[in-house]
C-alpha cells in the first residue's frame, strides 16, 4: 500500500528521494521555502519556512512519513538551530499525528569527534567538535523524546553528480592535506544515501539510528592522490587535517545488515565514474 510521504526540505538529495518514491507508487510532498517551477516528477511541491510556523498550514492532512533533511540559511549556530531544532518542532506540531508512523531526520557524522582513526559505530559516543554537530546532537535528542517513532541516519560526505568541489580544488591545487599521521575520512554516494532514506522509510522495524556510509574509509591523503592522478593534477602537498572534522573509520555494518547495501561502496571508483562521465 502506497504512503503519504512529506520531504521536509527538498534539495537536491531530497529530489533522488521523491524520485526513488515515486517509482514505489507512493504519494509524495516537498516542502520548500522557494518550490523550483519544475521538479521531480509526480511531487506535490509546498511552499513553506521551516522557521515560520504561521506558513506551515499548506501541509495536507494524513502524512504517514517524514523525512526530514533541510539546509540551513548559514553557517552559524542559530541558523543551524533554527531550521534543525526549532523546525524540527514546528513541523511536528502542524502535522497531523494521528496518522504519522515514521519520522526520519538526516544528521550528520560531525556529531562525532576525533577517535584517531578508530573505527565508529552507532554505540560510539557522540562529542562533536562544531556547532553543527552540537545542534544536530540536540535535534536527535528532541526527536527522541517525541511520540511519533524517529529514525536517525547519520550521513558521512556526500559526493555525486553537482558535487565535484573537491575535484575542482584539486585542480587549482587549492588543497592541503597531512601525510605523515593519517586522516581518515569517510564518503558516501548521494545516490546511495537517497536509496538508505527510503529503505529506512520502509523498513519494517528500523533500529533508532543508523550510520550512511560507504564501505572504504581511507587516509585523506590517499584519496586526493588518487583523484589528482585522475585529472591529471599535482598530488597535494603536505598540511593540516580539515578543521572540525575528526580523524575516524565510520562502519555500515547495521545498515548493511538492515538489507542496504551501496551501489558505490569505494568512493575512488564512484569519482572515477563521474569524472569519466
Amino acid at each position: 500500500m502506497s504512503e503519504r510521504i512529506l520531504l521536509a526540505g527538498c534539495g537536491d538529495l531530497g529530489e533522488r528521494v521523491a524520485q526513488l518514491l515515486r517509482a514505489r507508487g507512493d504519494d509524495v510532498w516537498a516542502l520548500r521555502r522557494h518550490p523550483p517551477a519544475r521538479g521531480a516528477s509526480g511531487v506535490h511541491w509546498l511552499g513553506g519556512d521551516l522557521t515560520d510556523p504561521a506558513s506551515l498550514g499548506v501541509l495536507p492532512r494524513g502524512i504517514t512519513r517524514v523525512v526530514y533533511l533541510p539546509a540551513p540559511d548559514g553557517r552559524d549556530r542559530a541558523s543551524y538551530r533554527a531550521v534543525f531544532v526549532d523546525g524540527l518542532r514546528h513541523l511536528l506540531e502542524a502535522l497531523d499525528g494521528s496518522r504519522l508512523q515514521r519520522c526520519l531526520f538526516v544528521s550528520s557524522s560531525a556529531v562525532y569527534g576525533e577517535h584517531d582513526g578508530d573505527w565508529v559505530d552507532e554505540a560510539t559516543s557522540v562529542g562533536p567538535l562544531g556547532f553543527n554537530g552540537a545542534v544536530l546532537c540536540e535535534a536527535e535528542q528532541w526527536l527522541a523524546e517525541q511520540p511519533v517513532p524517529g529514525v536517525v541516519l547519520r550521513l558521512a560526505g556526500l559526493y555525486g553528480p553537482g558535487r565535484l568541489q573537491l575535484v575542482e580544488k584539486l585542480r587549482a591545487g587549492q588543497l592541503r592535506v597531512p601525510r605523515e599521521v593519517p586522516h581518515w575520512a569517510n564518503r558516501i554516494h548521494v545516490d546511495d544515501a537517497a536509496a538508505a532514506i527510503v529503505h529506512l522509510l520502509q523498513l519494517e522495524a528500523p533500529q533508532s539510528l543508523y550510520l550512511g556510509v560507504d564501505d572504504t574509509p581511507m587516509p585523506l591523503d590517499e584519496l586526493y592522490d588518487f583523484l589528482a592522478a585522475l585529472i591529471d593534477a599535482p598530488p597535494p602537498e603536505e598540511g593540516a587535517a580539515p578543521v572540525g572534522v575528526g580523524s575516524k573509520r565510520l562502519s555500515n555494518a547495521r545498515l548493511r545488515a538492515s538489507g542496504w547495501a551501496p551501489q558505490w561502496p569505494d568512493s575512488r571508483e564512484g569519482y572515477a565514474a563521474l569524472i569519466d562521465s
